[in-house]
C-alpha cells in the first residue's frame, strides 16, 4: 500500500472540510446567540446539547460503525450535521434550537470532537505501519486544526460583510450558516468513494465474526476512558464558543478581531501536533502527553486572572501552543495498546467518555460565567486538566506502546 494511501487522502479532505465548519462555529455560534438574545446560560444548554448528541453518536458508532460499514457511516454523520445548523438560519427560538443541535451535533467547541473523528481515529491506524501510525495521527489532526483555523477565520465574514458591502449582519449570517451546511455534504460525499480497505475484516452478513473484546483490553480502556474523562471536565468548560463569547463580553473583542485570534490558535494548534510527534519519538507517547499538558493549563489559569486584554490574548495564544499535543499521541497510545479489531471499540469508548463530560460541564459553564464568576470556567478547567496529567503520569508511565519497546 503507497503511503498516504488514496484513502487517507479522501479523510484527510473530508475531515478538513468539516473541521472548517466547526472551526466557524466554535467563533460565532455564542456571539451570534447573544445577538438573537439567548442567556449565558441558555447558550451554554445549546453548546451542552450539541455535545450530547455527539456523545449519542459516537455510542451508536463504537457498537454499529463496523456491521453498517464505516463508509456509510461517515455519509450519514456528515448529512446529520448539517442538518444541525438549519433552525440557526431562521433564529429559532431555544426550544428548537437545542433539540436539533442534539440531533445534529451542533459543535460549539472549535475542535473536531465528533463521532466522525472517533471513527477516522479507528480508520487511520490500519493505513499506516506501526512506525508512522503517531505520525499518521500528527499530520491528520494538523489537517484538522488547518481547517479549523480557516473557519475561525471566516467568521469574521459577517462583520466584513456588513461594513465592506452593506449586507445586513443577520444576512451575513445566513449566508455563513448556509455554506456550512453545504461543506458538510460535500465532506459526506467524499467518504462515500472511500476503498473497502477502511472496513474491517471480520466478514459480512452471515458470515461475519462476532467481535470479541479481551478482558485486558476492556481494563485499559476503561482506566483511560476515566482518566479522559476529567480531562474533558475541564476541556468541556473551555469551548471554543464560549471561550470566544468571554472575550466578547470581557474586553469588547469583536467578532472580526475574534476571527483572526481563533485562525492564530488553530495554527499554533496544527503545527504543535507535528512537535508532539517528533517530541513522542524521542521521549515516549506518555512523557510527551502528560509534560506538553501541564504548563498548558497554568498559562489557562492565568489567562482568566489577569485584567488585561493583550496579556490574556498572549497566555491564552501559549497555552493553545502546547494544549493539543497530547492529541496525536494520545490517539496513538489508544490504538497502540489494543488490538487492530478492537480499535473501533477503544476509540469509540474513550471519545463517547471525553464527549460525555464536554456536554456536562458545557451545561454548567454558562452558569458558572452568570451566577460565580464570569472566569470561573476558565480557572476551574485549568484545574481539572492539571489534575488529569497528574493522574495519568500515575498510572500509565509504565505501559508503553509496542514501538517504544523495541
Amino acid at each position: 500500500m503507497s503511503y498516504p494511501s488514496r484513502d487517507m487522502l479522501l479523510i484527510w479532505i473530508a475531515a478538513a472540510l468539516r473541521s472548517f465548519g466547526i472551526g466557524l462555529l466554535g467563533v460565532v455560534l455564542g456571539v451570534f446567540l447573544y445577538r438573537v438574545g439567548f442567556s449565558s446560560a441558555a447558550i451554554g444548554v445549546v453548546i451542552a446539547a450539541g455535545l450530547a448528541g455527539a456523545a449519542a453518536a459516537t455510542a451508536a458508532v463504537t457498537l454499529r460503525a463496523d456491521p453498517l460499514g464505516r463508509r456509510n457511516t461517515l455519509f450519514l454523520l456528515a448529512l446529520l450535521t448539517a442538518a444541525g445548523a438549519v433552525p440557526l438560519l431562521f433564529h429559532s427560538p431555544l426550544a428548537v434550537v437545542a433539540p436539533v443541535a442534539f440531533v445534529g451535533m451542533l459543535n460549539g467547541m472549535g475542535t473536531d470532537r465528533s463521532p466522525s473523528f472517533a471513527l477516522e481515529q479507528a480508520i487511520i491506524p490500519g493505513l499506516a505501519p506501526d512506525e508512522k501510525r503517531t505520525w499518521s495521527l500528527a499530520w491528520y489532526n494538523l489537517v484538522l486544526d488547518g481547517g479549523g483555523a480557516l473557519g475561525a477565520l471566516a467568521a469574521g465574514f459577517p462583520l466584513l460583510a456588513n461594513r465592506g458591502w452593506g449586507l445586513d449582519v443577520t444576512t451575513a449570517y445566513e449566508r455563513l450558516f448556509e455554506g456550512y451546511i453545504l461543506l458538510n455534504v460535500f465532506s459526506g460525499v467524499l467518504c462515500l468513494f472511500l476503498s473497502r480497505n477502511v472496513e474491517t475484516i471480520r466478514g459480512n452478513g452471515p458470515n461475519r465474526k462476532p467481535l470479541v473484546i479481551s478482558p485486558e483490553t476492556r481494563s485499559t480502556v476503561a482506566r483511560l476512558a476515566s482518566l479522559f474523562a476529567i480531562d474533558s471536565l475541564g476541556g468541556g468548560l473551555l469551548t471554543d464558543a464560549l471561550v470566544s463569547y468571554w472575550f466578547f463580553r470581557r474586553f469588547g473583542i469583536a467578532e472580526n478581531q475574534l476571527a483572526v485570534l481563533f485562525f492564530a490558535v488553530h495554527i499554533l494548534n496544527a503545527l504543535s501536533h507535528l512537535g508532539a510527534a517528533a517530541l513522542a519519538r524521542k521521549f515516549g507517547l506518555v512523557r510527551t502527553m502528560v509534560f506538553t499538558h501541564l504548563p498548558s493549563s497554568v498559562f489557562l489559569i492565568l489567562a482568566g486572572i489577569v485584567p488585561s486584554a493583550s496579556w490574556a490574548v498572549v497566555l491564552f495564544l501559549l497555552r493553545e501552543s502546547m494544549v493539543e499535543m497530547d492529541v496525536p499521541t494520545r490517539q496513538s497510545y489508544v490504538a497502540a495498546v489494543v488490538g487492530p479489531h478492537e480499535r473501533t471499540y477503544a476509540s469509540g469508548v474513550t471519545n463517547l467518555t471525553r464527549t460525555l463530560s464536554w456536554a456536562v460541564s458545557s451545561s454548567v459553564a454558562g452558569v458558572l460565567m452568570q451566577h460565580v464568576r464570569f472566569s470561573a470556567p476558565l480557572l476551574l478547567g485549568g484545574g481539572l486538566k492539571i489534575f488529569y496529567d497528574l493522574l495519568l503520569w500515575r498510572a500509565f508511565r509504565h505501559v508503553v506502546p509496542p514501538e517504544e519497546r523495541k
